[in-house]
């Protein structure tokens, strides 16, 4: 019988509202949710920031709950639930503070709980010990946990491809699907406890990857971090991973996303650039990623430990009994204890370490007989034949050394892999010389740091091992590169666990290495650890997720995209799409009008190998300029030469090349600059520079135009191409300081330009000429979609208020795409703007030339019709202008240039329609078919749809 949790797997696909269980009360009701529905206005979320509440709430999510449960033995039915001390989720609550911040877990519970008990377990666990539990069906949680989480993310994650013999190689689909079917259940569990106006999420490990879309498209305004405990790879390994933009983008929903160190920090966001093409900076000391309007921060920092509970440990009095067993076991009988703790999984390099103490042995003869290896085996959290593999082979290998090398009353090495109590653990610490960790793939792994607080001791470990009082402790660490804690511990011996000949020398060195020098590393580790505990890492981390999450209720957003695409674009509270049907009717209401238009990425795609025009852009440009009411324009980057060639058959087009620097009014206008005649002397400079990180960055190029020089890099490497590029802009800026040049980067490029020269001064100029010849604009459209539009869309919206602009204007600035920007409206891209522009051109035929020259068959309309299925008649309200003179064909398009849907009106569909000339002959009687009036108001029927004139008006009831 499945959970409560799990009833409701169907809303996974059909994108509906949570059901909500009724074993554990809510505390707020959501009020709404984020639609999947792209660039819906309707769906866009704006409301007040959030009310202040009496008591700060965390909620912390992981895998499995910081608690222990067991049957109750007694006789009664029932659970005996406990804290589970050794839980970093409980240790990290030393970070928040009681008194001040409530917390609530949601997890797993490590028991199974049979279905009719659930309800009951929630409520004490909610009751006693503020805790949510997720009960999953064993099936599931095999696939989740076992299946996806330990045979797909784990082995990756440490470098390792998915070749797991259990797998046969492959991506396991089902596998996935249950991973996702889990974070939604625990997606529904949090929204039944949360406040999210208020309450802050904190999401721990790789278990739980694809949480933070559910959460964001339940709420979108919530505050949510995300914190990986594991390592993150490299992106030649991650980009093997079927599902990886899946992932990135989930993870990304995050505000907050934190990691051990800056190479798996690093990995990350290579990842982010290679595959989706974001960019990254850092500022103040904090790395933020800019996605879809949001900065989403990157938190890097090392996870601690509880300095509290491991001292409780060290004053426990079975902890001095095992520390004197201990002793007498070994350091009594003259022999020096190195100490191994690990799990039994591959990544541990169990193995290694096993090999580099038989290397030992072999090269220092004189430590046969004296030193002892103690290999703790924790038992593997996974499971499959992986683990059975490594038992075996350290079983083997244990065995052929003591043979080898041991002698009555002397094992080199002891292998323990029996479960160990946790004091007596700290007590294998306290006696143990060095400790060693070669693992050869790990998150962040503790042991280095409880070795050397157990290190420190107490005075009664003091007095057990024989040191005066405030005696210097001491301390060695061998510990392997890939691992988390490895840069933190900078007085540790560093190797690379695959080196057996150098691990067996650092084992040495470490025996061998002076009192002092002893003494000296483990105080300056021992600083590190104790100020650098789990409460330091909890409340640090929540600072600066409170710091993110500080902008929260002054950002309009939109929950775009479906599934696992889904994400939250953040953008001011003004911006939104432009409207044809706003622009339409101002550009009619209008007299004189300014059409600014950008090149790349505007009217051409980017992504466009033939950068030239269309025959279809040159006919709307044509059909603009031909209107005396406007003044167009092209702003382009572009030199003259290209834009002039490219723009011929545009008489009356003008044009500004090269970001404004060259101006044309027209074709047959001669060219005219728009700054001081250039001295471009200082290319010599720049060329050379250029060409050398042309050469040493493939897929780079050179564009060498008049008065500037373009360095472009979109062929090239994501990552290197980025990193050279930040390079070349240092050095031009270094090399150039004295000449009347200044250097940009833009999408993709490095450019080298004359001071003063930008497309907001070419705004101005035409803006300046249009007021000098008496025509001050009435009507203004900017529209581009690169960082130099920027300056275009400032000057123009400045100037409102001033004499250039007509009072009370229409003023369209609007650039490409949902993005930051001054622009106040946008359109989604090209495809979009040369509807816009094909809107205002048919406009303008009309009052140029009467009839247009589209197409007869079809009419272009500007008002917006609603699609209403659930209503039992469906009512088209169609106030248009016919673009023809007369309609000869037997249907008409009619067509919505907002959402891009195509109605075709067919004499087959039985329609009532009315129509009304606007001459002062109406008629409004309902025929069967459409009935064109004469001019003595009598009907006449029709058997199509011809016989329309171009002010006819219609009404039609389907």
């Amino acid at each position: 019988m499945a959970s409560r949790s799990y009833s409701n797997l169907l809303e996974l696909a059909s994108g509906e509202s949570p059901s909500f269980g009724r074993g554990i009360p809510r505390i707020m009701t959501v009020a709404g949710l984020i639609s999947n529905i792209d660039d819906d206005p309707a769906e866009s979320v704006c409301s007040d920031p959030s009310s202040s509440v009496q008591r700060d709430r965390i909620i912390i999510v992981a895998n499995q709950l910081p608690i222990r449960a067991q049957r109750n033995t007694d006789g009664n039915k029932g659970w005996i639930f406990s804290w589970d001390e050794n839980s970093l989720l409980l240790q990290l609550k030393d970070g928040i503070g009681d008194d001040d911040v409530e917390v609530i877990y949601v997890g797993c519970l490590k028991e199974d709980i049979h279905p009719n008990e659930q309800d009951e377990v929630s409520q004490i666990l909610l009751e006693t010990f503020k805790c949510v539990p997720t009960f999953l069906p064993p099936d599931l949680f095999s696939r989740y946990y076992h299946g996806f989480c330990k045979q797909q993310l784990w082995p990756l994650f440490h470098y390792m491809l998915p070749l797991s013999p259990d797998l046969g190689g492959r991506f396991n689909r089902s596998l996935w699907q249950a991973y996702v079917s889990v974070n939604k259940i625990f997606a529904d569990r949090i929204m039944e406890v949360i406040n999210p106006e208020d309450d802050f999420v904190w999401v721990h490990d790789y278990h739980l990857m694809v949480l933070p879309t559910f959460l964001r498209k339940r709420f979108n305004r919530v505050k949510l971090g995300f914190f990986l405990h594991s390592p993150f790879p490299s992106s030649e390994i991650y980009k093997t991973l079927p599902i990886r933009e899946e992932l990135l983008r989930a993870l990304l929903n995050s505000d907050l996303i934190g990691f051990h160190t800056f190479d798996y920090a690093r990995h990350f966001l290579s990842c982010c650039s290679r595959m989706l093409g974001l960019t990254y900076e850092s500022k103040r000391g904090y790395i933020g990623l800019e996605y879809y309007g949001r900065t989403v921060s990157i938190k890097i920092l090392p996870v601690g430990i509880h300095m509290g509970q491991l001292q409780s440990v060290l004053s426990h009095p079975e902890t001095e009994v095992k520390v004197a067993e201990l002793l007498k076991q070994y350091c009594d009988q003259g022999r020096i204890m190195l100490l191994g703790v690990d799990d039994m999984d591959i990544f541990k390099g169990i193995s290694l370490k096993l090999l580099a103490m038989e290397q030992l042995l072999m090269q220092h003869p004189e430590w046969q007989g004296k030193v002892v290896l103690v290999q703790i085996a924790l038992p593997a959290r996974g499971r499959g034949k992986d683990v059975k593999e490594v038992q075996d082979e350290t079983s083997s290998t244990v065995k052929r050394i003591n043979e080898t090398f041991g002698r009555p009353g002397y094992d080199p090495v002891v292998l323990i892999d029996e479960p160990l109590t946790f004091y007596e653990r700290i007590a294998y610490y306290v006696v143990a010389e060095c400790c060693l960790v070669t693992a050869v793939r790990d998150g962040m792994n503790l042991i280095p740091y409880e070795y050397i607080i157990s290190r420190q001791g107490n005075a009664r470990l003091d007095k057990l091992l024989g040191l005066e009082p405030f005696a210097p402790k001491k301390s060695m660490l061998v510990v392997s590169e890939f691992i988390g804690c490895s840069p933190s511990l900078s007085g540790a011996i560093r190797v690379n666990p695959w080196n057996i000949d150098a691990v067996a020398d650092a084992m040495d060195s470490a025996i061998e290495l002076a009192e002092a020098e002893k003494q000296l590393r483990h105080e300056k580790h021992y600083r590190y650890v104790s100020t650098h505990d789990v409460g330091y890492w909890a409340r640090s981390f929540l600072q600066d997720l409170e710091r993110t999450c500080r902008d929260h209720g002054r950002r309009r957003c939109w929950g775009i995209g479906f599934g696992l695409s889904f994400r939250v674009v953040a953008l001011d509270p003004n911006f939104r799409k432009l409207s044809m049907e706003h622009i339409v009717s101002a550009y009619k209401r209008t007299t004189t009008r300014a059409i600014l238009l950008d090149y790349d990425g505007t009217l051409m795609p980017q992504a466009s190998i033939d950068k030239s025009p269309t025959l279809k852009s040159i006919d709307i440009l044509n059909s603009l300029c031909r209107d005396t009411n406007n003044m167009v324009f092209i702003v382009s980057a572009r030199s003259r030469k290209t834009l002039a060639e490219w723009l011929s058959p545009c008489e009356k087009l003008g044009i500004a090349a090269e970001h404004g620097y060259f101006l044309r009014l027209k074709r047959d206008a001669e060219w005219e600059t728009c700054g001081p005649v250039t001295d471009c002397s200082w290319k010599q400079i720049a060329e050379p520079v250029m060409k050398l990180y042309t050469e040493t960055t493939d897929g780079s190029t050179i564009e060498d135009k008049e008065t500037s020089l373009v360095w472009c890099y979109e062929d090239a490497d994501p990552d290197f191409g980025s990193c050279q590029a930040k390079e070349l802009l240092d050095h031009l800026e270094s090399v150039l300081t004295n000449e009347p040049v200044t250097v940009k980067s833009g999408q993709n490029t490095v450019e080298v330009k004359p001071q003063g020269v930008s497309k907001g001064l070419v705004a101005k100029r035409l803006l300046s000429i249009m007021q000098e010849k008496g025509m001050s604009p009435d009507f203004v459209v900017c529209i581009g979609d690169d960082r130099s539009d920027e300056d275009m869309f400032e000057v123009i919206t400045s100037s409102m208020a001033g004499p250039s602009i007509a009072p009370r204007a229409e003023v369209f600035a609007c650039t490409v795409g949902k993005k930051p920007s001054k622009a106040k409206y946008y359109l989604d891209d090209t495809v979009e703007i040369v509807r816009l522009m094909q809107g205002l051109a048919s406009v303008s035929a009309q009052t140029v030339s009467g009839p247009s020259s589209l197409s007869p068959s079809l009419c272009f309309f500007s008002s917006v019709f609603t699609l209403s299925l659930s209503q039992p008649r469906l009512l088209l309200a169609l106030s248009f202008t016919f673009s023809g003179c007369r309609t000869p064909h037997s249907q008409i398009h009619a067509i919505d240039p907002r959402p891009r849907r195509t109605l075709q009106i067919q004499p087959q569909i039985h329609a009532h329609a009315a129509l009304r000339r606007s001459t002062p002959h109406h008629a409004g009687a309902e025929v069967h078919g459409p009935r064109p009036v004469d001019d003595a108001g009598v009907h006449r029927p029709v058997d199509s749809l011809s016989g329309f004139d171009k002010d006819d008006r219609v009404l039609l009831t389907i």
